[in-house]
Parts: C-alpha cells; structure tokens; sequence
C-alpha cells in the first residue's frame, strides 16, 4: 500500500502573507492553479485509486485539477490540522472548512466521508491528539486493504500528522512539503 500525500497549490490567503490569513475559504491562486496543473503531469492515479480532500476551497480545487475525470471523496478526517498543536495561536480563518450543504451546494459530484463523527464544526485543527489518532485509526481501518494507492490532498500541518502516524519519527515544520509537493510513504 502506498499513501502519496499531496498540499495544495497556492492560495488566496498566501497573498500579502500573513495580512490574509484570516480569508474565509480562500481559493487557489491563478498561479496556484499553474502549479497543480504542472504537478497534473507528474502525477499518475488510476480508477482504482483512493482520493481524500480536506474539505477546503483550495484543496477541492486541487483535486479537480489533478484528477483527469477521476471521482474523489471530501472528508474532514484529512482537513487542515495544525503542526505542532499549540492552543496559545488563534483559530484562522483560511483554515476553517465547508459545511457539508456547502460541499454538496458547490461540488455536487463529490462524495463525503466522515463515518457521521463530530467533525464538521472545527474539523480537526486543534482536537486533542488522542480524539485525532482515534478519527485517524478509524479511517486507516475503512481504506484497510482495499487500496493500493491513496492520495490524500490536503495541508503541511495536516499531512506531518499523518507522516507520524504512519510511522515517521523526528518531523520538523521545516518537513513541510510547501505549495503542490508531493510525498510518498510505501508501508507493507
């Protein structure tokens, strides 16, 4: 099984960096839309694959971009997390995700999952850590055995959570992976 952990391209909030962070649901840049269109090339998802988004303008966008007619499913399990937990920085705006009326409003297609947990308000941003690992371990449970790629299109904070849940040790805010990277994780 292979995860590829996926950010986003950049976004609206970015501009005029930290002045728009509290933009509420900010969309991909024109030059964000450039660099997942880019990455679109290198990246290569068959029918049989997995796709996660976090339930974010930015990174529902993405995943239209790269999915070349593929379907993909939102869900709040993979929204913005933040990386390290520090309940001393505010709540920002830029990181507050779409309502499910929102997600089926504007992106009809989309499937959602969210295993009816209480994870729409707040997503997982700031939850305590050990609510997050038990979202976390009920999600690994439903991909179980029924994927050999998942592609989780998501945020830095979020996928360095998931980095260390799977396994790795010792990650940093310098391991982000910064506007359209890419990271592979193969677990057997």
């Amino acid at each position: 099984m292979e995860f590829i952990f996926i950010r986003h391209g950049h976004g609206e909030h970015l501009n005029d960096y930290p002045n728009r962070l509290n933009t509420l649901h900010p969309s991909l840049t024109e030059y964000g839309k450039f660099q997942v269109t880019q990455l679109r090339n290198e990246i290569k998802m068959d029918p049989d694959d997995l796709v996660l988004v976090s339930p974010t303008k930015r990174t529902i966008e993405t995943a239209t971009i790269i999915k070349s007619g593929m379907d993909f499913i939102i869900s709040p399990l993979v929204g913005p997390r933040m990386y390290p937990q520090n309940p001393e920085l505010p709540l920002l705006a830029c990181d507050l995700i779409l309502s499910k009326t929102e997600i089926t409003n504007l992106y009809a297609d989309a499937g959602i999952l969210d295993f009816n947990l209480d994870c729409w308000k707040e997503g997982i941003n700031r939850i305590e850590q050990e609510i997050f690992e038990g979202y976390a371990k009920q999600l690994f449970d439903w991909i179980g055995e029924r994927y050999k790629k998942i592609f989780i299109i998501s945020h830095d904070g979020t996928i360095t959570n998931y980095r260390i849940l799977l396994g790795e040790t010792g990650l940093t805010r310098k391991d982000f992976l910064g506007e359209t990277g890419v990271y592979r994780m193969k677990l057997y």
